[in-house]
């Protein structure tokens, strides 16, 4: 029952664009510190010697399929248009394909090796480019019309991915990188990978597909950008409770209409996320993702694991490498317990992207990533609209298990100060007083002690007008056996008389 349980969850990851290979044999990780995870640059000089000649070697069979007009070929052409080969060209044949055995018989069609034996000049294997003679994939085509070559002309200016011309400047070399650490840098696996990239993107419709509107509008509370990690990388949230609402569930997934609007939505909102990267070297080419686990559908939703299946698929074998780190938060106990069977199976590599936090750890851990100004309220940060607003840098701070901890905002003339404070898991005590410097006035009471319970997670914004200098002290009494994280921003502006 848990092994189901495991297996639909880690289906529905699938939402939070989850292209890695290790998906696809169910990955697992500890929680790793962020020393631990591996930086793969992607400035072609940083790169050991060994993948920089893997890069120049993908380069040289993706330009050689540029030059032939390859990426958009028929892969099948019609019988009827191809023509037999004669007796003596069935013996040439046999002899080519006896000395080009290091060529995989099970790619090329039989109509691309009977026209390179008949209408190609025999050549010196050592005269061509060692990747192209060995990568069956781009073996030259036959002879074709003006019109045919226009129009494959116009394709090879097309072909691009995520908005980025192949080859065309420094761009491209982040983005072979991507194919290239995908396939461990084998080289030919990576070309091939490219190819059915591109031919799928155009099957699929991509460019088509980003025009679209209204796709998923319904969707907008279960998968979201919000703000940025700590080292820059954009974050997608992916909120499988909201699944769990019966209206919703049916208007995604009642028949295969929905379920194919959904795939279609979930490709055009990480084709837009995957657009406003930076794809120069040394730029910012991945994103995090959160994945809320709590109340997530259960296996008898046959209908989301049937559509996150496809979508699985789709991500996996077309969009390589984007993702920095996965973060699962509220993952129940039993979901912990695959991870730790799981884990040593698996590479450093593969582990470092993945983290998993139960219910009482998921604010600290995502802390650990993502400053509190970046953090929505709801996961234990201070990003909200609020009169400090999202940008200012929050101050976090322990606070020690039984002990008082006071903050003080300082202010030297008449204005209006407001505050947000709040303590992850709180069961602590909240109070504000404002001291004025003169010894002649009074202290004011802002706010009496008041306790604020673990259930409780609200921020708690304050405000005051001074009329004169002073400072607002507000301070948190930490009763507990365990020390407490605390948050905190604050500003002041002016205000006459």
């Amino acid at each position: 029952m848990a092994e189901d349980a495991s297996k639909t969850t880690l289906e529905q990851a699938v939402l939070a664009d989850d292209v890695s290979e290790s998906m696809k044999t169910q990955a697992r990780s500890k929680n790793l510190p962020e020393n631990e995870v591996d930086k793969e640059s992607t400035i072609v000089s940083d790169l050991p010697d060994h993948e920089k000649k893997a890069l120049q070697d993908l380069k040289l069979l993706v330009q050689h399929a540029l030059d032939n007009h390859l990426f958009f070929a028929s892969p099948n052409p019609p019988p009827s248009k191809q023509q037999k080969p004669t007796n003596d060209e069935k013996k040439e044949s046999s002899a080519e394909e006896s000395a080009s055995h290091h060529v995989s018989p099970a790619e090329p069609t039989k109509a691309e090796e009977e026209t390179e034996k008949t209408e190609q000049p025999a050549q010196d294997d050592e005269a061509k480019p060692k990747e192209a003679v060995n990568e069956s994939d781009v073996a030259v085509t036959s002879s074709v019309s003006p019109a045919e070559a226009g129009t494959k002309e116009a394709e090879n200016e097309a072909v691009s991915i995520w908005g980025i011309p192949l080859l065309a400047d420094e761009r491209s070399d982040v983005i072979l990188l991507k194919f290239l650490r995908a396939r461990d840098f084998k080289v030919k696996e990576s070309f091939a990978m490219i190819k059915n990239t591109i031919q799928w993107r155009k099957q699929f419709g991509i460019e088509e597909l980003m025009s679209e509107k209204n796709l998923g509008d319904h969707l907008e509370k279960v998968v979201y950008m919000h703000g940025f990690d700590k080292a820059g990388h954009p974050v997608c949230y992916n909120i499988y409770g909201e699944l769990q609402n019966k209206e919703l569930y049916k208007k995604t997934f009642s028949d295969e209409e929905k379920r194919e609007n959904f795939l279609r939505w979930r490709i055009q909102f990480l084709e837009k996320s995957i657009r406003k990267l930076d794809f120069s070297p040394g730029g910012i080419s991945t994103i995090v993702q959160v994945n809320d686990l709590r109340d997530s559908p259960g296996p008898s939703k046959w209908e989301l694991r049937h559509a996150t299946k496809q979508a699985l698929q789709l991500l996996q074998d077309n969009y390589p490498e984007f993702v920095a780190k996965q973060v699962f938060i509220n993952v129940p106990w039993w979901y912990m317990a695959v991870n730790r069977m799981i884990s040593p199976f698996l590479t450093h590599r593969t582990r470092s992207k993945f983290v998993f936090a139960g219910p009482s750890k998921s604010a600290d851990i995502l802390l650990r990533y993502i400053a509190a100004e970046q953090l929505p309220v709801k996961y234990g940060g201070l990003s909200k609209d609020a009169e400090v607003g999202n940008t200012d840098a929050v101050t976090e701070v322990i606070v020690r298990q039984a002990s008082k901890h006071t903050v003080e905002f300082p202010v030297s003339e008449k204005c209006h100060v407001c505050w947000e404070v709040r303590v992850i898991g709180w069961e602590a005590s909240y109070s504000a007083e404002f001291v004025p410097i003169s010894e002649g006035s009074y202290t004011v009471i802002i706010q009496k002690s008041r306790k604020i319970g673990s259930s409780d997670e609200a921020v708690v914004c304050g405000s005051f007008k001074t009329g004169e200098p002073g400072k607002v002290v507000v301070t948190i009494d930490n009763p507990s056996s365990k020390k407490k994280k605390l948050l905190y921003r604050w500003k002041t502006q002016p205000c006459s008389d």
